[in-house]
């Protein structure tokens, strides 16, 4: 996702920011002052914001899109927190070996071209007894169930109609079962793994 898609996404998503800042209050109840923190597809980078804004914490981001990088190095400028963007890919996370404390992912898992290999490197970086959190669209979502999630999104006409388009004819056909994302998490190391179905998403919880 790269330039006006890119920059529309950045916009659409600003509509969920209740979403992000409960994220940021979850995850700063489950790690320590100092804990280092990767977020996986960070987008717009408002998460990872708002996590910095609840703690002192090191927070790395890491997405794909150059774009994406760029909206959230000025996001985190902007909002005058410290979160170190980067340009990288989830299947070759270019990190050291157990280097984190706590690592989210949002929205993107779905979108990932090697899933399984995505998995092990998230285990790969996360320190001992590090955890993972996963929230994404499950598959069998209804319709009804997403049109009611676009329309508590507040978005204009035309955002609502794109949105629309996009889970009907491309995100759900990316999206797993809960059962899929089991099968996926058999080929990785985690010690412990948890997924709930909670609406239209999963969330998944792991620990190395």
């Amino acid at each position: 996702m790269e330039g006006a898609v890119a920059r529309w996404y950045a916009r659409s998503t600003a509509s969920l920011m209740p979403e992000f800042e409960a994220d940021a209050r979850r995850v700063a109840a489950q790690i320590a002052p100092g804990a280092k923190v990767l977020e996986v597809a960070p987008g717009p980078g408002y998460f990872a914001i708002e996590l910095a804004k609840l703690g002192r914490y090191e927070i790395l981001g890491l997405d794909i899109s150059k774009t994406m990088v760029e909206i959230a190095c000025r996001n985190a400028s902007r909002a005058g927190v410290s979160v170190d963007f980067r340009h990288g890919s989830a299947s070759d996370i270019p990190f050291a070996d157990e280097q984190f404390d706590m690592l989210f992912c949002r929205a993107a898992f779905k979108n990932f071209t090697e899933p399984i290999r995505a998995l092990q490197e998230m285990y790969r970086v996360l320190k001992p007894g590090g955890r993972a959190l996963i929230i994404d669209l499950r598959r069998d979502a209804s319709m009804s169930q997403i049109r009611a999630e676009i329309s508590r999104m507040h978005l204009g006409v035309f955002s609502s109609l794109m949105t629309r388009l996009a889970f009907r004819f491309m995100l759900l056909k990316r999206a797993y079962t809960r059962n899929q994302f089991l099968n996926l998490l058999a080929q990785a190391r985690f010690s412990s793994t948890r997924i709930d179905e909670i609406g239209i998403g999963l969330d998944i919880q792991l620990q190395k």
